[in-house]
């Protein structure tokens, strides 16, 4: 009850906090351009303050892991230190044991659901979730990186701060790509960098003006704060000489393709051992156990090469400085290939780019070091090194542009661009080729998700043209005058019409496109110019059946805002239209459907039968067996959305597991209802009155 108080009071203070912060920008009334500019800022030096305090976190623990407790540990010998990753891994399973669904949020790929699909929302208890953990993960010798938590924080930072001033969903959703790509300029000390990490992997390169303007923005201040705190020194050290010579393109092209194939050996390696994780591994044998072995592995390695112990930066800088040997080099560049996605795929929390880094510099250095030796080029090493660390980051991570401009930024050397962009374009090349596309797109597939153009258009693919399709259009025959179009056209409320010839069937549409360049002379042509006349012929038709994700399709092919839509059957009748913004309706309806699904599934899985559970005011969820006439219908068939106005958010297969142990199956349009399931639906409590009485 104490505690219930507290949080209420909690709530209260944050609620009041917002409202006061929000009335206090309406009354300023800034120009728009002025307000993004600010918030921009804001976010930057917000997402910038951020990822300080995870670069300072990250040193915290690696001070309590390896000097404070090690001293303690050394009793029992100088193998101590192979306990270091065995306590952090430990500490991690706790965390997961305590906010499983918590920890599953990981990394990029939840900011990037988070602007596909919940506009831009992160909740503030995941940014602090993945503060600790990867920090814990790296601070005891985890080899992986920071910058993947430090875009989800600077994401989580900025999402929260456009809650508490209230932004619109759209802007929401803009600056908390802003703060992710901001928070990757702040530990890299690369604005740019950050600029394109956000437009290639958070937006999968759905470019828009607006977001890249807040993206430059945000992304300097944060450098600034970054060098600020942290200092401008360079993460890396190293001389090298501008690159003059040439011929010598020949062996960066060669070295790109050389990345390009260990990346893509890299990728597969870590998707079959994640798939392995999961279908072998973890559903038999405890995680915590599976994370202190890891943990015990990794430590092992550490032992005997310290170099592979967390990001792995100062290695880096050895590597440049040549001072290790090609057989340790070769070395740490298999144990880093191999404990990666061990660490990650076990339930460690931790980035790719620093391994990708690392990988990346022993393999320029192994390059250069070989055709030295066998053919006496005299090839500059510490050059190999800089753009093999670009081919390996853009190559494993699909981020041509990004990483070009972080290598780019970080050397700040511009005869290095010609042989960087070379290797690298020669690199990320061979990847999409082989993995035939991008690697997040074939991630988030994984996890059912299919993007594009920002959106998830998986959830339209069940929702057809003739479920939102308008049927109030204006229709005008081809002979009809200028001035006739000219005066329907400012009474109607439609932007398009449609002409058509005697026989009814469209042959061209009308919109304030074709009649601009002609309004001038509207005086003398306006009884010369018909319909025909200034009618767009090129009109792309749709169909009821065709789903909406197809259309969608169509929407990104061509700068229109409508299609009409006609039967299949007789192609001279004109059903309807069509609109961008009522399929952009339809999905924010069913992102809002995705979301509650998502949010609730614990509760869903619990829900009793025939028992409501509201949700809001005049909207409840209710689990009910599937009555016997439902038996062998696919959803699809049952139109429980027309017929009741009811949503399917999951269906309960209660004779399949175990009591107590049902199995949940994502609502799927084809699904054949069996005996024995039940359906948990959600709609107005009007709704869910009469489909409880059934």
């Amino acid at each position: 009850m104490v505690n219930y108080l507290r949080q209420n009071k909690v709530s209260k203070i944050f609620i009041n906090l917002k409202i006061s912060i929000q009335s206090y920008f309406q009354r300023l009334n800034l120009p728009e351009y002025t307000f993004f500019s600010i918030f921009a800022i804001i976010i930057g030096a917000a997402a910038g303050i951020a990822a300080v305090l995870f670069h300072e976190s990250i040193d915290f623990f690696t001070e309590l892991f390896f000097n404070y407790s090690l001293n303690y540990l050394l009793v029992i010998g100088s193998g101590a230190v192979i306990l270091i990753p065995v306590i952090g891994m430990l500490i991690q399973a706790l965390m997961i044991k305590t906010s499983p669904d918590t920890a599953k949020q990981k990394g990029v790929y939840d900011v990037i659901k988070a602007v596909a699909l919940r506009n831009g929302y992160i909740p503030f208890k995941t940014t602090v979730f993945h503060f600790i953990a990867p920090a814990v993960c790296i601070g005891s010798g985890g080899t992986v990186g920071p910058e993947g938590p430090a875009a989800q924080i600077g994401g989580g930072v900025a999402s929260k701060i456009g809650v508490l001033f209230g932004l619109s969903e759209q802007r929401r959703r803009m600056f908390t790509t802003a703060g992710a790509g901001a928070a990757i300029a702040a530990v890299f000390n690369t604005p740019l960098g950050g600029v394109f990490f956000a437009l290639e992997i958070i937006l999968l390169n759905d470019f828009q003006s607006p977001t890249f303007s807040s993206l430059i923005l945000a992304s300097v201040t944060a450098s600034v704060i970054s060098r600020i705190f942290l200092g401008n020194q360079p993460t890396f050290i190293f001389n090298h000489e501008s690159f003059s010579n040439y011929n010598h393109l020949i062996y960066f092209f060669l070295m790109g393709i050389v990345a390009g194939l260990i990346s893509v050996l890299y990728i597969k390696y870590s998707i079959n051992l994640e798939r392995f994780f999961k279908r072998k591994v973890l559903n038999k044998i405890p995680q915590w156990l599976v994370m202190v072995f890891v943990g015990a592995i990794v430590g092992t390695a550490g032992y005997f090469f310290s170099d592979i112990f967390g990001i792995g930066y100062a290695a880096i800088n050895k590597i440049l400085a040549q001072s290790l040997t090609w057989k340790v080099v070769a070395v740490l560049l298999i144990l880093k290939f191999v404990l990666v996605p061990l660490i990650l795929h076990s339930g460690g929390f931790g980035g790719l780019f620093a391994p990708s880094l690392f990988m990346g510099a022993s393999i320029g250095y192994l390059f250069a070091v070989a055709f030295n030796s066998y053919f006496n080029l005299g090839l500059d090493t510490t050059l190999f090194v800089l753009v093999a660390m670009g081919a390996l980051l853009g190559g494993i991570n699909s981020i041509p542009i990004s990483s070009i401009m972080i290598i780019f930024e970080m050397t700040r050397d511009y005869t290095i661009i010609l042989p960087l962009m070379l290797s690298v374009i020669i690199s990320t090349t061979i990847v999409q080729l082989v993995m035939k596309g991008s690697v997040h797109l074939k991630h988030l597939e994984q996890l059912g998700l299919k993007l594009k153009s920002g959106r998830e258009i998986n959830l339209l693919a069940h929702l057809k043209v003739k479920d939102i399709m308008q049927k109030d259009i204006v229709i005008i025959p081809g002979n009809a005058p200028l001035s006739q179009i000219v005066s329907r056209l400012i009474e109607n409320k439609h932007t398009v019409f449609y002409v058509t010839d005697r026989n009814g069937k469209i042959t061209g549409q009308i919109t304030e496109r074709e009649l601009r360049p002609i309004i001038s002379e509207y005086e003398t042509l306006r009884e010369v110019l018909i319909a025909d006349d200034i009618a767009n012929p090129n009109v792309r038709y749709v169909y009821p059946d065709d789903t909406l994700d197809k259309v969608l399709n169509y929407f990104d092919m061509e700068n229109v805002e409508e299609f009409p839509v006609i039967s299949r059957s007789d192609k001279s009748k004109i059903l309807g239209s069509i609109s961008r913004q009522a399929i952009i309706k339809a999905y924010n309806k069913e992102t809002l459907k995705f979301n509650l699904a998502e949010g609730m599934a614990r509760q869903l899985q619990i829900i009793d039968s025939n028992k409501e559970t509201t949700v809001t005011d005049g909207y409840s969820i209710i689990e009910k067996p599937a009555l016997p006439e439902f038996v062998g219908k696919t959803l699809a068939q049952l139109k429980l959305r027309n017929q009741y106005g009811l949503e399917v958010l999951m269906i309960k297969k209660v004779n399949s597991q175990p009591a107590g142990e049902p199995e949940i199956i994502a609502p799927d349009p084809n699904y054949k209802i069996q005996d024995g399931d039940s359906l948990v639906v959600f709609g107005s409590n009007d709704a869910i009155k009469r489909f409880k009485n059934l």
